[in-house]
Order: structure tokens, then C-alpha cells, then sequence
């Protein structure tokens, strides 16, 4: 029994630890519309699906849905006003000529906050979609499932300012007893779909639970994802997950372990301890490197099985960049306005504190990780050049990563691993909806799907910098230096939000909370 739950057990310590439930959202005062029609004017679409962009184009909405997609002419050609859709009585136009526009993003890795991080879920909502951000997979519903379902529905009804939420439960979540058979994994699989859970997130358990647990999902009929513990992995790596029926794998635990040739378990140091986080991610580091090389028969075999599954990567590059770089991580330039004091006390060193493992990291763990990256990357790209799916996901909340600039981050972290700009609005949109079942509704700019849009004045496919909320610095025409992009509008069922007033709203809460507690931003153990 001990061995059976133990995967579990060391799961909900550390979740604890760092998430509870936090306070849900206020009745939404953000936002115009939605209106009969809204008319988005001369704006150049960049689709999900991977057309490369277009423009200028008139895109239509009737309330909530998109009803016309119309090419109005050609570039530094004046548009003949008969060839453009007519406004309707009581509609609404948004001139966007010069702007681009994408379909709404996808974090197929968020976490509404958390009561040791002290962020709320209007924080964490107001900074996702001020970046774009419309749909979210909550991976492990860290507040709980009848909490995450209520803001799911209010966020439905757009009751509250936020993205749509896809809750998927912790396996095990909620088990007074904890799950040691298989009759019990289906029994909780079978309660969890019957509450209106979207999915699960599993973290690891004995193979016949997994399987037993795996089978009865598919049967309810829902979704899976997996972070592949490395408490469990031993026994159970991705493929046997893949195998036994999982849609999609989050950060890339178990995947190397799926290509050892030599060993079947990571190669321990014998003083190595799980629960202290600076052995946990100092090792990991270490573990692409024993893996098979790329190319080898083993490398292949395994991207190969993946491929025919139908099998999805979630890499979350960016929660583990400060492990190759720790400076660049701690010292972003959105910190000191939009993280909360207390976000910012639990991303330093601690012994308890998930995913702050900064108990001496130094040179040799910072190159090991870089090595690491460059190999989880290449297995990334040639998965996606092979025709796998591949998404955007954030895991913000931990190890100095906050919420929304993250997933930015992710989205330049794509383009490092290979991906083409469009790939990687691909990734961000369409294959998102399809991990997640709502490519019917989301995803990318057609007809009969669901208005989520995001507007920019900068070509983000020229620089993806131009959406972090801070945007980008630019030299001008004048020799002058300048701040330029950030998300202009964020659109979520036909609904506009001026996604820098959402900015400012997050940045006044984290002043009050600086005034309340006299909180005074500065790195540790340096003295201004």
C-alpha cells in the first residue's frame, strides 16, 4: 500500500505547499459587448492554421461568432469602400488598420494562482488575457474541482473577466482513502467525469492503476495529460502512458527515460533526495544527456510510436529557464511592477518552497541545463517537423516565471527550439484547441467559430517581444528610444478588452499590496 501511494503522497505535499484556494474573481467591470455585429476593420490576419498572413481584412462577428472573413484589398492600395461588409444598425466597428490579428491564445498549463504565492485569481486573470491569453487548462485544478468549475461557468457566461478554463483534476484528488487498486482508479475516474471535470493530469502511479485509470477515462470519455514524476517514471515512462491511451504529456519527465539504452533508471548521485529541490533539479538537468543521441535507432523508435499515437507535447520550456539562467529569470523587467510581494518572497531560496531550489546554484548546474535544453529541443522540433503536435504552455507561479509574460516567453522558447514564427502561433492556437477537443470553436480565424481574438500593432512573427505587456524597446526613425507593442485588445467572445488598462489594473494591486505591507522590491541578499 506504502509503495502504491507514495507517487501521490509526495505530489500533494508539494502541491500544498504552494497551492490552496485563493479568492475567485469579482463580477466582470472590464470589457465592451458584445454587440448584434462588431466589424474589425483593414487588419492583417495572422490565422492559426498556418497560412501565412494576410491582408487587409474586415473580419465580422454576430454576438459571439465570427460570420465573415473578407479579403478588402491589397497592401498600400486604398480599400474601395463597396468591396467592405456594411455595418449593421446597432453595430459596432473597430478600426484596425495597421494592426495584427491573431485568434486568442492557448496556455494549456495554467495554475489560478495559489495562497502561498498569495496571487488571487483576478491577478492571475487580468494578466493572462492582458497577454492575449483566452483559453486555459487548469492541469490539477490546485483550488479545487467545484471551485475551478464555478469560475469556469462564470467565465462562460462572462460574468468575471477571464479566459474560458478547461479544469482537469489531480489524480486521486479528493480520495479520503487514496487510490491502491485498479476497481479504485476506476471508481475515481468515473466520480471525477460524473463532477464535470474536462480531464486529469496524472503524475504517476503502479502500472496497473495507470492502466486501469487510463481505460476508464477513455470510456467516460475524457481527456489526459501527464507530468511523469520522476518518483513514478521508473516503472511507467511516456510511451507506456501513449500506449495506454494519454493525449498529451507536459514538460518532458519520462521521455528521456523512454530512450535510455544502458540504464532504466537516471543516474542518482547516492546522497540524492527527492524532496530537497536542489537535488530534484540540479539531476534533472543531467538527464537528456543520458539519454539515446538524436537520430540513434532508439530516438527514432520512440518519436515514431509517439507520432502514430497521435500523441502531444506540452514542453513548457520557460518554467525551467532560470535553471540555465538564473539571472535572466530573476531579474525580468516586469518583476518589480507586476509581481506581488509575496510571489516574489516565495520564488526566492527555501528548503519548502516548490520549485525554489536556489540553495547554491551556480556555473556547473546552469551548463548541464543548457546542454539539456538544446537536446529537449531538438527532439521538439523534429517531432514537430515529423508531424507532431506541439503547444504552448506556461506553469507560471514558480521558479520566477509570472503569469502571462511567461507565456510569452514560451512562444520565443518555441522559436529557439526550431520552430518557424507561424509554427509557433500554430502552436499557441490551433493545436492548443485540438489537445484540448474545441478546434471546432477555437483556434483560429474562421467562420462559425467563437470570437477570441488577440490585436497588436507590432508583427509579432518579426519579433515576439511585442507582446510581453512591457513590449519591446525600438530605435526610431529619430534616434529615439522607445517602447512599442504590448497586446492592444484582447477579444473573448465578441467582448473588447483594452488589454493595457487590464495591465494597469494588476499593477495597482501590486502597489496597494507594496503600500500595505511595506514592501520595498530588491534582489536578495543585494542592498541598493
Amino acid at each position: 500500500m506504502i509503495r502504491s501511494t507514495l507517487p501521490l503522497l509526495l505530489f500533494f505535499l508539494i502541491f500544498k505547499l504552494s497551492t490552496a484556494q485563493v479568492e475567485k474573481a469579482p463580477p466582470r467591470s472590464e470589457g465592451e459587448g458584445p454587440w448584434p455585429q462588431l466589424i474589425i476593420r483593414g487588419v492583417t490576419l495572422i490565422n492559426g492554421n498556418g497560412a501565412p498572413p494576410t491582408g487587409p481584412v474586415d473580419i465580422v462577428v454576430t454576438k459571439n461568432r465570427i460570420t465573415g472573413v473578407h479579403v478588402v484589398g491589397y497592401p498600400g492600395v486604398e480599400i474601395d469602400p463597396a468591396k467592405r461588409p456594411e455595418l449593421k444598425a446597432g453595430g459596432k466597428e473597430l478600426d484596425a488598420t495597421g494592426m495584427y490579428l491573431l485568434p486568442g491564445f492557448i496556455d494549456v498549463h495554467g495554475h489560478i494562482g495559489g495562497s502561498a504565492q498569495g496571487a488571487n485569481a483576478e491577478y492571475v486573470f487580468k494578466l493572462w488575457m492582458a497577454h492575449g491569453i483566452t483559453t486555459v487548462r487548469d492541469p490539477s485544478a490546485g483550488n479545487g474541482l467545484d471551485w475551478v468549475l464555478d469560475q469556469k461557468n462564470k467565465s462562460e457566461a462572462n460574468e468575471i473577466t477571464a479566459p474560458r478554463l478547461h479544469a482537469y483534476t489531480a489524480f486521486g484528488q479528493g480520495s479520503e482513502k487514496g487510490i491502491t487498486s485498479p476497481q479504485q482508479a476506476r471508481e475515481w475516474v468515473r466520480e471525477n467525469a460524473k463532477r464535470g471535470a474536462d480531464g486529469i493530469k496524472f503524475f504517476g502511479s503502479p502500472p496497473k492503476i495507470m492502466e486501469a485509470a487510463l481505460d476508464e477515462n477513455n470510456k467516460v470519455g475524457l481527456r489526459a495529460t501527464a507530468h511523469h514524476a520522476q518518483m513514478a517514471v521508473a516503472k511507467w515512462n511516456v510511451l507506456h502512458s501513449a500506449r495506454a491511451g494519454l493525449n498529451s504529456m507536459e514538460h518532458w519527465y519520462g521521455l528521456p527515460e523512454a530512450m535510455f539504452t544502458d540504464r532504466t533508471v537516471q543516474d542518482y548521485p547516492a546522497d540524492y533526495n527527492y524532496n530537497n529541490e536542489q537535488d530534484r533539479f540540479s539531476q534533472a538537468g543531467k538527464l537528456w544527456e543520458q539519454a539515446a543521441e538524436p537520430g540513434s535507432k532508439k530516438w527514432n523508435s520512440v518519436m515514431t510510436e509517439l507520432l502514430e499515437l497521435d500523441f502531444t507535447l506540452s514542453p513548457t520550456f520557460n518554467i525551467y529557464e532560470a535553471s540555465r539562467d538564473l539571472m535572466r529569470a530573476r531579474t525580468a523587467e516586469w518583476h518589480e511592477d507586476y509581481t506581488l510581494p509575496s510571489l516574489w518572497e516565495f520564488y526566492q531560496p527555501s528548503k519548502i518552497s516548490h520549485g525554489s531550489y536556489w540553495h547554491f546554484w551556480g556555473t556547473e548546474e546552469e551548463v548541464a541545463w543548457k546542454k539539456n535544453y538544446r537536446k529537449w529541443m531538438d527532439f521538439v522540433n523534429e517531432y514537430k517537423n515529423r508531424g507532431g503536435r506541439v503547444t504552448a504552455g506556461s506553469d507560471s507561479g514558480f521558479i520566477f516565471q509570472l503569469y502571462g509574460f511567461a507565456y510569452i516567453r514560451e512562444l520565443e522558447l518555441l522559436r529557439e527550439a526550431g520552430l518557424h514564427p507561424i509554427e509557433v502561433v500554430m502552436a499557441a492556437t490551433l493545436n492548443g484547441a485540438e489537445v484540448l477537443g474545441v478546434e471546432d470553436d477555437l483556434g483560429s480565424v474562421e467562420v462559425g467559430k467563437l470570437a477570441d481574438f488577440v490585436l497588436v500593432e507590432e508583427n509579432p512573427l518579426a519579433n515576439f517581444k511585442v507582446l510581453y505587456g512591457t513590449g519591446a524597446i525600438k530605435l526610431t526613425d529619430k534616434n529615439e528610444v522607445v517602447r512599442v507593442g504590448g497586446v492592444k485588445y484582447t477579444i473573448k467572445d465578441g467582448i473588447i478588452y483594452d488589454a493595457k488598462e487590464l495591465l494597469r489594473d494588476v499593477r495597482e494591486m501590486v502597489d496597494r499590496k507594496k503600500e500595505e505591507t511595506g514592501f520595498e522590491f530588491n534582489q536578495p541578499g543585494i542592498k541598493k
